[in-house]
């Protein structure tokens, strides 16, 4: 400990390390770190723990930033440790395209491999982490990294539970370890500005706001398959950790896990984001209530959560949010960008880059002309920001700003505490879909007021031996 003490002290001392803070307090990414030279002891050494789709592109992102040295490589699935893709099973690659990755990255220096993340823990010469796993796995592996003392940047969803989520953040409190949650649109510019701006009224005051995931994934889904023996080389145990142990399945893992109530939903992973921008450009902490519809209505396949979903959520502020997930059709009902939020003054479309609003209308009895004039924003055109075309990749963005608090030991972007807020919102959707019940919702206490049945899912009882 006292060698890595001394290592991160000369890290915070850097320069780079002084150019980072700079970029963390305004947000926004102001200087073009592909020019520095990095010296190797100011190197974040980082291991990654899953490193199958998501977990591939983060090591990519990570590769990209010059004070970044990975370390080490951890996975249930031997291919995805020695980056091999020719030894992937044909089927993953016929079944899942593009999910697997090609691999082949070339590393500067020998990367040590792991099939038990702990043991990677064990190494006092990593400093970070990356954990891109499957959801059920996303709180152990963060609580059991910072009390290993290291730092860590978690993919969403945070937890695959609120009780997770609300463990995770107390047990990190008491911590000094930096923890970033990939809520990647938090290091988009466009989305900085308008956290600023839209709590401040500049389409006056929303009432309503929505969000939509399209995906027509009819007629058949994710398949349908029996269990069988899974490939020599993939841990399903390891896979399954604190779950209750199921006969592997080829239309599980990897990747389509997504679509098992047990593992993950489509609500917590593509809705997760637009609930979290929604969270944020409103300024909102917890709704009061939900209410949620929804079921398997189209697609014949193996799955356990909806093909259609729609969710609602009120805020004791006066704002109605919607959220929909439609796996049985195709075309967004948002004209443009993927959110909508609309306010007494202008309606805002807004994608990752760019937004547009047009101003509002009067309606009855209204004698104004306009209370806003309509504006369109582009990254590309502000002058403002100085920064190169990595940081229009908003998980790019998010990276370069975890590392830089690795360094000045500053908060940053995307805290534990707002991944569980976010994360929470989708979970309470899920609850309520479950429950079939308009549930009023305690965001202090986190505990729903009128449900016994619903406080039921704020957790789970883990698979021996595995506690949380």
């Amino acid at each position: 400990m006292e060698k890595k003490t001394t290592r991160r002290d000369f890290i915070k001392k850097s320069t780079l390390a002084a150019a980072g803070l700079s970029i963390a307090q305004r947000g926004f990414p102001l200087i073009d770190l592909d020019k520095k030279i990095i010296g190797a002891n100011e190197r974040v050494r980082t291991g990654f723990i899953g490193v199958g789709n998501r977990g591939t592109q983060l090591l990519q992102l990570f590769m990209k930033q010059p004070d970044c040295e990975v370390a080490g490589l951890c996975d249930v699935y031997k291919p995805y440790i020695t980056r091999d893709y020719s030894t992937v099973n044909p089927r993953y690659i016929q079944n899942r395209g593009r999910q697997i990755p090609k691999m082949g990255e070339e590393f500067p220096k020998k990367v040590m491999e792991y099939t038990d993340y702990r043991k990677m823990l064990d190494n006092k010469d990593i400093d970070a982490v990356c954990i891109a796993t499957p959801d059920h796995w996303h709180a152990l592996q963060t609580i059991d990294a910072v009390n290993a003392g290291k730092d860590v940047y978690v993919e969403k969803p945070l937890s695959k539970t609120i009780a997770e989520g609300r463990t995770m953040v107390n047990v990190c409190a008491n911590s000094k370890q930096i923890v970033t949650v990939g809520l990647n649109r938090r290091g988009a510019p466009a989305f900085q500005k308008l956290a600023r701006e839209i709590p401040a009224g500049k389409i006056g005051k929303v009432t309503f706001a929505q969000a939509c995931h399209v995906s027509n994934m009819f007629p058949k889904g994710i398949g349908k398959m029996s269990a069988e023996t899974p490939p020599s080389d993939f841990d399903w145990d390891m896979w399954l950790g604190p779950r209750a142990f199921r006969p592997y399945q080829y239309n599980i893992a990897p990747y389509k896990f997504r679509w098992w109530d047990d593992y993950a939903n489509q609500l917590s992973n593509n809705g997760v984001h637009y609930l979290d921008l929604i969270r944020w450009l409103l300024d909102e902490e917890a709704p009061t209530a939900i209410s949620a519809h929804g079921g398997v209505y189209a697609i014949d396949d193996d799955r356990t959560i909806p093909d259609t979903m729609h969710v609602t959520y009120e805020f004791a502020s006066g704002v109605i949010v919607t959220i929909n997930i439609l796996e049985a059709s195709s075309g967004s009902f948002i004209p443009s960008g993927f959110l909508e939020l609309r306010g007494t003054k202008g309606t805002l479309y807004t994608g990752e880059n760019d937004y547009t609003i047009t101003q509002t209308k009067p309606g009855q009895f209204q004698t104004w002309d306009k209370l806003m004039d309509s504006e369109k924003y582009s990254v590309d055109d502000d002058k403002t920001l100085l920064i190169n075309e990595n940081f229009k990749n908003s998980t790019y963005s998010l990276i370069r700003n975890f590392l830089d608090c690795v360094k000045s030991r500053k908060e940053p972007l995307a805290t534990l505490e707002i991944g569980h807020r976010s994360t929470t919102l989708a979970h309470l959707g899920t609850i309520a879909m479950k429950t079939k019940q308009r549930l009023e919702w305690d965001g202090k206490k986190e505990r729903f007021t009128n449900s016994k049945e619903a406080n039921k899912h704020l957790s789970y009882e883990y698979r021996k031996p595995w506690k949380l």
